[in-house]
């Protein structure tokens, strides 16, 4: 599922600057809220998909990222159409959507130290409070491990199957935080020895 997202490639959306690209996501991300249109929400969804194309990503890949949203939006729908109008649900939906593949194509095009470097020149500002290298080598470090922790998910998934206990949910969460309790623990040590 979670694989490194980054596409190298020669389009224009990657030859653009990181942090041109992270704006231009922040500032559509305020526009989409303000946005009430159901049909410029539709052909602003197309457009960002049509984004995410021009990137180079396999569908295979791509089907991979994004089918556990699919779900998400769908109930997420569901539930707008049940409390609003079909209006609103199609609306809600259409601006998850179109978020999801600004997102995506963003990620798909960019090495994640650029948007590193980015936030990292952000946060500067904020340095007399926070320290910006220290939220680096966080973001850095969550986006290292998701896959890692994913692989350990399939991997447990696979065994516990094996022996039976393919529907027990505390056969799988258990060796799973244990995993990461333990694989973070060791991170930790060697980021102490290496001050």
């Amino acid at each position: 599922m979670m694989a490194p997202l980054y596409v190298p490639g020669r389009s224009w959306l990657h030859r653009l600057p990181a942090a041109l690209k992270l704006a231009a996501l922040v500032s559509a991300g305020i526009v989409l809220f303000a946005w009430q249109s159901l049909p410029g929400m539709g052909a602003a969804c197309l457009a960002a998909w049509l984004l995410v194309a021009i990137t180079g990503v396999r569908a295979g890949a791509l089907w991979r990222q994004v089918r556990g949203m699919v779900w998400i939006l769908l109930a997420v729908g569901l539930f707008t159409f049940w409390m609003a109008d079909a209006r609103q649900a199609l609306l809600v939906v259409a601006r998850a959507g179109t978020l999801i593949g600004l997102a995506l194509a963003v990620t798909l095009s960019t090495p994640v130290p650029a948007m590193l470097a980015v936030i990292e020149r952000v946060l500067q500002p904020l340095s007399r409070w926070i320290d910006p290298a220290r939220v680096t080598l966080a973001l850095a470090l969550c986006l290292r491990f998701i896959p890692e922790i994913w692989r350990n998910y399939e991997e447990i998934r696979e065994a516990q199957a094996a022996r039976g206990l393919g529907h027990h949910p505390l056969a799988l969460l258990v060796p799973l935080i244990v995993r990461t309790l333990k694989r973070a623990e060791e991170v930790a040590q060697a980021i102490d020895a290496r001050s």
